[in-house]
């Protein structure tokens, strides 16, 4: 077994460790979500926790952890009277983001089930996590079906297996860790919700403790159980430390005062439903015993509110994590009540283990410390996030250093709820709730012979297999003999994810301020209607002599946001370049990710004045790849004025797609879009 880096070792990173400690104490609080840029040793301190847990009395022999003082009575290995007791470490189970749904809940041998009535059932991971930790990095990227196992199974303390009517049910019962980064895209509101408390990590900014991370990371590697060895003083303190702790919770009182406060704050952030208070109920009890108190103080309540409520105030993807502390503060002291009195011989901030080790990062924060130092010195956001200048009558003048003619750039106008977009046919791709696809999970369509392991089991196609042959293979009594080739598969049909890839004209002929804006307010809606239907969208703008990726195929609407708001105007029109730079993100998505349809939404007014000695010519070639290629498109005719030259339904007959207007991209006719693209499409291969 490899050697974990310590977690006393770990450097800064306070509230992400303190976080983690308190679900050490109370896995009651419910599990922890770690949001961070890359390279923050995120994974390195959720893997250290392991190694902090205290041991863990188990059932001799049991594959599913039972408590020998009170055993699950529907363990699929029970029943246990009687049964010896064990001890083993406890565990930290990693669930990879590929994973299949048999290695989550476990598989069913659905041969020896029909053929024998035996449920012969191989444990998965919530099995091997229950009364552990489940971790699972970069959680945001988990499919939906895997999604919804673990809510189901977070919910009721439980995992079911069903296959055709055959069940198991074991306890799983774990703590839920996970880990992510942002610019990868956010996590569904339900799975969002049912993590206990959120932190946000990011790199130092101060020279001295970043010297100190890589010191101690370099000498971790060059001799692993050597550092280990080092910190083994300080695992111990801090192990025992825990061990108290979770001795001193059932005794630590909840007053009326602090419950009030809790439930005060709940209401004033406007968070959903109840949870946000049991949890921060638990925390705030945790962070009393972890301090070493009997009692709730106003200060618990407003850490546990600091770690419990920013990922459940958001209202919708755009909104940026975060709790305004002024307003914390105001609500705290308004319904601050008598506070419990303290020990005068308890240390109200006790210090924790490896305080004195180099660097003074290996230590555990104090009860009500502030953020750590890296926080304090991230970098600023306020740019992205800044509101743009009030609507001027004017075109605003172009910033200083940009180029001839280009004009600042417009804030997008209000989302809006958008109908569907769909890509036509039938599809393979991953897991979405867009277009048509076959996937493992949908309605039943048919059935097929399995290749590999079995998952979806096709009863009545089995049936009809095995039938003619029972006479032929001895069949005496009333079952029904099955071989390993009467077995089918079922194939399902449900919806995919796509990829929609905007190349939005950005030249002089689109820089009004209104049109920008309502194109900016467009690929914002379909950014959140992708964010809500599991897509991927990119940006490709072209203006002056090129065009750039705006925004490589993301889920993130947070960074899509941001680099929308900075889009500028102004310059000639360099279709072709917008149109090739869309083929070469086609292509390479196609080979990062084959069953992952795109949908081209070209955003122009259709004229081409620059690229070449005949743009025109060139635009129409370069549409006419993407025809060959068989890309669903769709051309946003921006032309304005009382003459049209229709340049952009020229386009969009080139691409093999279709024209509409600006208005109607906004307006309730969305949905009528792919459905004339693939009108347009079964046309031209009919003719």
């Amino acid at each position: 077994m490899s050697t974990r880096y310590p977690f006393t070792a770990v450097v800064g990173m306070d509230d992400l460790r303190l976080a983690l400690l308190l679900n050490a104490v109370s896995p009651a609080v419910g599990g922890v979500l770690v949001r961070g840029e890359k390279g923050t040793a995120k994974s390195t301190a959720v893997r250290a926790l392991a190694d902090l847990l205290p041991v863990v009395p188990v059932v001799a022999g049991c594959r599913f952890s039972c408590d020998p003082v009170s055993p699950d009575p529907g363990c699929p290995d029970g029943p246990h009277a009687d049964a010896p007791g064990a001890e083993r470490a406890a565990r930290m189970v990693e669930l990879p983001v590929g994973a299949s749904e048999d290695r989550l809940v476990g598989s069913l041998d659905i041969e020896k089930a029909l053929a024998e009535g035996v449920k012969a059932f191989e444990p998965g991971l919530l099995a091997s996590a229950h009364r552990g930790i489940l971790y699972v990095d970069e959680v945001n990227l988990l499919s939906d079906h895997l999604i919804d196992h673990l809510l189901d199974a977070a919910a009721m303390g439980a995992s079911h297996v069903e296959r055709e009517g055959v069940s198991v049910r074991h306890a799983a019962r774990f703590l839920l860790v996970g880990t992510m980064n942002p610019e990868e895209g956010e996590l569904r509101p339900q799975l969002l919700d049912r993590f206990g408390l959120t932190v946000e990590v990011a790199a130092s900014r101060v020279p001295e403790q970043r010297v100190e991370v890589v010191r101690r990371r370099l000498a971790f590697e060059d001799d692993p159980a050597g550092f280990a060895a080092r910190w083994a003083d300080e695992e111990t303190a801090l192990r025992d430390r825990i061990i108290a702790a979770r001795t001193l919770l059932p005794k630590v009182a909840l007053g009326d005062a602090a419950l009030l406060q809790i439930a005060a704050t709940c209401a004033a952030f406007e968070v959903d439903g109840m949870r946000a208070d049991i949890v921060m109920a638990r925390a705030a009890t945790a962070l009393a015993a972890w301090a070493g108190r009997t009692e709730v103080t106003s200060e618990d309540v407003r850490q546990a509110a600091l770690l419990a409520l920013p990922h459940r105030r958001r209202r919708n993807p755009f909104d940026a994590p975060g709790l305004d502390e002024d307003k914390l503060d105001e609500t705290l002291e308004q319904f601050k009540g008598e506070e419990p009195e303290t020990d005068s011989d308890e240390d109200p901030e006790p210090d924790g283990p490896g305080d004195g080790g180099p660097g003074g990062g290996g230590g555990i924060p104090p009860q009500g410390e502030g953020p750590a130092p890296e926080t304090d010195g991230a970098p600023e956001e306020t740019p992205a996030d800044a509101p743009a200048p009030a609507e001027a009558p004017d075109p605003a003048p172009a910033p200083q250093g940009s180029g001839a003619g280009e004009r600042a750039a417009v804030q997008a106008a209000e989302p809006f709820r958008t109908k569907m977009l769909s890509v036509p046919g039938l599809g393979e791709g991953a897991a979405g709730r867009r277009s048509r696809a076959r996937t493992e999970h949908g309605r039943t369509t048919g059935s097929t012979r399995p290749r590999g392991a079995l998952t979806k089991l096709h009863l009545t196609a089995t049936v009809q297999a095995a039938a003619p042959h029972q006479r032929a293979r001895g069949r005496t009594g009333p079952g029904l003999v099955v071989r390993r080739d009467d077995l089918r598969q079922a194939t399902r049909e449900g919806r995919e994810g796509n990829l929609v890839l905007f190349a939005v004209d950005a030249s002089g002929s689109m820089a009004a301020r209104q049109r920008m804006s309502a194109v900016k307010g467009a690929v914002l809606s379909l950014l959140l209607d992708a964010y809500q239907r599991r897509d991927k969208v990119g940006l490709i703008t072209f203006r002056g002599r090129t065009a750039d990726l705006a925004l490589p195929p993301t889920s993130s609407v947070d960074a899509a946001a941001a680099r929308l708001e900075q889009l500028p105007t102004g310059g000639r029109t360099p279709l072709s370049a917008g149109l090739l730079k869309a083929h070469d993100v086609l292509r390479i998505e196609r080979l990062r990710d084959p069953s992952r349809r795109p949908l081209l939404v070209v955003v122009t007014d259709g004229r081409a004045t620059g690229g070449g000695a005949d743009p025109v010519a060139l635009a129409a070639r370069a549409a006419r790849l993407h025809a060959a290629d068989g890309t669903a498109s769709v051309v946003v005719d921006c032309e304005t004025g009382p003459v049209r030259l229709g340049l952009a339904g020229s386009l969009a007959r080139e691409l093999g797609g279709t024209a509409v207007t600006l208005d109607e991209l906004r307006a309730d006719s969305i949905a009528g879009l792919v459905r004339d693209v693939q009108a347009d499409q079964t046309t031209r291969r009919a003719a």
